[in-house]
């Protein structure tokens, strides 16, 4: 099925345990995201919470909305329109944003409240709330207690932005306020109607639940893999989306019917044999994620440092020699270098302040050309970033805006045989990795038994997982061997106990 005539493609893979989607450009990985059940992103997400504690010396109250921890909501992201559904006194006559002395008179302990996340937890800290209610879509943003609409500065003709607020104003209710992004510019009519009315359908339901769901309670996840896939990836530059699960791409084709009809042809359902990440072989590209060094065409190299403050990114020339001239040789070595940065920083989803240090160069022209190879790699990002002009010292600062947890971070958890100062495949992975391991192997150890050794650790979570094995339930047994890492897994054939770990990779 797997063609490579493809400029873009979304490839899917759905399993109970978790959902990856990777992004393809020009038969290279760019972007991955998994979505684990255990470890969704909550930013965006619009819930029914209970006031916990207010504190007005911080101007801020404590806010339960069903995480781990409590989240927080600032006195000057409150918004009075959202506590009158729950508030029987009326709201304050003068709201002012700067006297969080306000907050005690607005809030107690007790009160059901609206609130949305807007930054997620990191590390001990709860979850950032806001009382500004927004429904994202692909085009638009709906804000349902707003009336204004306002445009993206990025669609600079006049023409184009009168044009747009034509359409909006004569389709959108008065008590709505909607946000135009960049992506709507050159939409047609249709395409405005049809967001928009899927939007309001949304916050409609919203309310709904908000009336008789008990909090603590989410009414709505904007970053569920379907409303992201559809909202911020698949679209008129996207040549085929292709999803191994027909529930999910049905799922897809009944958003895509309300919101962009023109799509649903390109939504294709895998169905050969072979595992989907296996055809694209995207399961051996997503093995060199965790390699800190990356090489080049030429021979060269970049190696990635990720720490706390900043991400460091060294430029090295490797085993390249180049055949005239040494500023050409460092010049070609620096281009690949700075088109294999953009592509690792999406992919990693690096964030906060980059610094590469690209190999000195003397010719200020062969360093604007470096920089423009960055900036051109870094224009699809979805991700808010910034490129910065050489510095004295000849290194590159990028800042980027973190838009999830990166992926180390979602495959890997602290290591306890270095007292945390490294990291090891996460078990939630690992067992991933054993079930995709069994999934191939499928065919030629069928009818076999086999023996599977883990560490203990392990062991305990794969049979807390044991339905993602149901289909080998009568074929496998897992055995614990304490001598093995949570990292580790052999296979074993029986009854000869024969090591085919490495046979079906």
């Amino acid at each position: 099925m797997k063609k490579d005539n493809y400029n873009t493609e979304i490839i899917v893979n759905v399993h109970p345990l978790e959902k990856r989607v990777a992004v393809i450009e020009e038969n290279r990985l760019v972007e991955l995201f998994v979505e684990r059940k255990d470890k969704q992103n909550p930013v965006g997400n619009i819930y029914k919470g209970i006031v916990k504690d207010v504190l007005p010396g911080m101007g801020a109250a404590f806010i339960d909305i069903g995480l781990e921890r409590t989240a927080f909501l600032h006195y000057s992201d409150i918004v009075q329109d959202f506590l009158d559904v729950f508030e029987h006194d009326k709201p304050l006559k003068h709201f002012n944003p700067s006297d969080s002395s306000q907050i005690s008179s607005m809030l107690k302990s007790g009160q059901e409240i609206i609130v949305q996340v807007h930054k997620g937890p990191i590390g001990s800290k709860g979850a950032r709330l806001t009382g500004q209610i927004s429904i994202p879509g692909k085009y638009l943003v709906l804000f349902p207690n707003k009336s204004k609409i306002a445009i993206s500065r990025k669609i600079y003709a006049q023409s184009e932005r009168t044009r747009i607020r034509n359409i909006l104003s004569a389709i959108k209710d008065p008590s709505y306020g909607l946000i135009v992004r960049t992506e709507a510019e050159g939409c047609e009519e249709d395409e405005f109607k049809n967001e928009y009315k899927a939007l309001a359908k949304t916050w409609r339901l919203i309310e709904k639940q908000l009336k008789y769901a008990k909090p603590p309670v989410c009414v709505f996840e904007e970053n569920a893999l379907e409303n992201y896939l559809i909202r911020d990836l698949f679209g008129d530059e996207v040549d085929r989306l292709v999803v191994d699960n027909k529930a999910f791409a049905r799922n897809i084709i009944g958003q895509l019917e309300d919101i962009s009809p023109d799509l649903i042809d390109n939504v294709e359902v895998y169905l050969e044999d072979s595992p989907i990440f296996d055809a694209w072989g995207i399961e051996k590209k997503i093995e060199t994620i965790f390699h800190s060094r990356i090489y080049l065409p030429s021979g060269g190299n970049i190696k990635i440092e990720q720490t706390e403050a900043l991400v460091a990114i060294d430029v090295n020339t490797g085993s390249f020699t180049g055949r005239s001239n040494y500023e050409e040789t460092v010049k070609k070595t620096n281009l690949e270098a700075a088109a294999e940065c953009a592509r690792q920083i999406r992919l990693r989803d690096l964030s906060g302040v980059i610094v590469i240090d690209f190999i000195d160069m003397v010719s200020d022209g062969n360093k604007n050309e470096v920089l423009e190879m960055l900036k051109r790699g870094l224009k699809r990002d979805r991700a808010k970033n910034k490129v910065y002009s050489f510095t004295d010292l000849g290194l590159v600062e990028v800042t980027r805006k973190r838009m999830r947890s990166t992926l180390l971070a979602n495959f890997s958890e602290p290591c306890t045989y270095c007292n945390g100062s490294g990291r090891i495949i996460s078990r939630d992975a690992i067992t991933m990795r054993i079930y995709r391991w069994l999934n191939r192997a499928e065919y030629f150890v069928k009818n076999k038994s086999l023996r599977i050794l883990v560490g203990p650790d392990l062991l305990t979570h794969v049979n807390q997982n044991l339905e993602h094995f149901v289909a080998f339930k009568d074929q496998v047994e897992f055995i614990s061997a304490p001598d093995m890492r949570n990292d580790q897994f052999k296979v074993l054939l029986l009854p000869g106990l024969e090591d085919i770990t490495n046979k079906y990779i």
